[in-house]
């Protein structure tokens, strides 16, 4: 199997520990996540975040809703959490959401590695869209973190 990676930064002018705080809710989650994808969180709230818990979900890829079972592999608060999928879209995938105070703010590091089901039609499918749609998403949350947050 190919891995792939991808990789995300953004500083905010926002407090390391509200920031994290934020992050480490996953029901806001859907916030962050563009509307056209539906997602919708199943795990009863609220959620208390830790190593070694899962959270369940569905998320629209392709227009279908399909489950999203992700396990949290490493919680180290308020500095990083690693998320792994147990059962989704990809045949694997490793998130490490990293946090730096920076001054008053925060740099947000995201580093993705993934790979695709389906051999030489996952390959395909990654060319011609999934790598373009992971870029979607993390420009959408770019944008709303940008903008008023409840932080």
């Amino acid at each position: 199997m190919k891995l792939y990676t991808y990789h995300a930064e953004q500083e905010l002018d926002v407090s390391l520990d509200r920031v994290f705080g934020f992050f480490s809710k996953p029901e806001n989650l859907q916030k962050l996540t563009p509307p056209s994808m539906k997602m919708n969180v199943l795990t009863p709230q609220p959620i208390r975040m830790y190593t070694g818990a899962m959270i369940d979900y569905t998320v629209g890829v392709g227009g279908l809703p399909m489950r999203w079972t992700a396990y949290i592999a490493d919680f180290d608060p308020p500095h990083r959490f690693v998320d792994i999928q147990l059962r989704g879209p990809y045949a694997y995938w490793h998130h490490t959401h990293s946090f730096e105070a920076k001054g008053e703010g925060t740099l947000i590091r995201d580093d993705v590695v993934y790979g695709m089901p389906l051999g030489l039609i996952g390959t395909i499918a990654h060319q011609l869209f999934v790598k373009r749609q992971l870029e979607t998403i993390f420009a959408y949350r770019e944008q709303y973190l940008a903008g008023p947050v409840d932080w």
